[in-house]
């Protein structure tokens, strides 16, 4: 008899890992045909034209009616949908109305700047609040457990844009230490690419960490009432090993929840933050596309935004599987 070969052996977790995939990936159909549908609708419902905000205001109608026939706007609604999402099935999101160039390729040219801003917010973010509120559980109820809950409590309720101003002021025209405004590639020059995101991630992952800080808090001190805590403690365990390698292992399902779904978040606050430090990312780019009701970018942006958005919630689905193995794919 003829052994099979050991490469083509396919294990069963692996299996189910692949058919769990496969199952989520199918769920995401009705999710992008809801979102095409909403983004589709919401733009054409807004008043105004993108020939009219095109040609002016001195612009006459038959001028407005001729640009709407290019623009392929004088079809019905139905049909200029049909048309838009048989392009989305090919990888084609359309031209641009007013940069006329196509969308896909804007959006990839824009895009580094504003996943680069949301990375380094979200790391700041988890270096910030993760310690804070471990801290602040084990000091429970004490002096420094009430200090760190007031500065993420300040965290949360200060908006971001208004901290990266103050911090324009401080740090940037006071002192000098960081450019005021502009971006650097990562080619071009590293410490560049730093210093030019370091004040917007920054402002923008302080925001966020006020959130993180409390969800860690919450979720250690439940960890460290329970019973197999007190029982560690009893036998002598280190306080650090019962802290770090024990409760803290234990309550990080809830942290990364937050922690996934606040990386979509933060790229919704990096195209206001963008705007704050002049920095030419997808939000510079979102903000005079709907200045000139420019649809396509518009449609594109929030298409790409829902992609990430559902592969981040896959992304920490399968992380739960592996930080808790009691968790299965079935």
């Amino acid at each position: 008899m003829i052994p099979f070969p050991k490469c083509l052996y396919i294990r069963r977790g692996e299996l189910r890992v692949g058919s769990y995939i496969i199952r989520r990936l199918l769920m995401l159909i009705p999710v992008f045909i809801v979102v095409a549908i909403v983004a589709f609708s919401i733009l054409h419902i807004i008043p105004g034209s993108p020939a009219a905000v095109m040609l002016g205001a001195e612009a006459t109608t038959d001028q407005i009616d001729k640009m709407n026939k290019d623009l392929g706007l004088d079809k019905p609604l139905l049909e200029q949908f049909y048309l838009w999402s048989l392009g989305l099935l090919k990888g084609d999101f359309g031209d641009s109305y007013y940069i006329n160039r196509p969308v896909l390729g804007l959006i990839f040219e824009k895009m580094p700047v504003t996943i680069s801003i949301a990375i380094i917010a979200e790391l700041v973010a988890i270096l910030l609040a993760v310690p804070l509120g471990v801290f602040s559980a084990v000091k429970h109820n004490t002096v420094y457990d009430q200090l760190f809950m007031t500065i993420a409590v300040f965290g949360v309720a200060i908006p971001s844009f208004w901290l990266g101003i103050m911090f324009i002021l401080i740090f940037s025209v006071t002192l000098r230490w960081f450019p005021v405004q502009g971006y650097i590639a990562i080619n071009d020059s590293i410490t560049g690419w730093i210093m030019h995101l370091f004040l917007p991630a920054l402002a923008l992952g302080f925001s966020h960490a006020g959130l993180i800080a409390r969800m860690t808090r919450s979720s250690m001190l439940e960890v460290l009432s329970a019973d197999y805590i007190r029982t560690l403690r009893s036998k002598g365990l280190a306080e650090k090993d019962v802290v770090f390698k024990h409760a803290l292992k234990n309550s990080i399902l809830p942290v990364v929840t937050v922690i996934g779904l606040s990386f979509t978040t933060l790229l919704g606050g990096a195209l206001i933050i963008e705007t704050v430090f002049a920095m030419p990312g997808i939000g510079r780019l979102m903000l005079s596309s709907i200045q000139r009701r420019d649809y396509p970018i518009i449609q594109g942006v929030l298409i790409i935004f829902a992609i990430i958005c559902v592969i981040m919630n896959l992304l920490v689905d399968l992380l739960y599987v592996y930080l808790d193995p009691r968790i299965k794919y079935n």
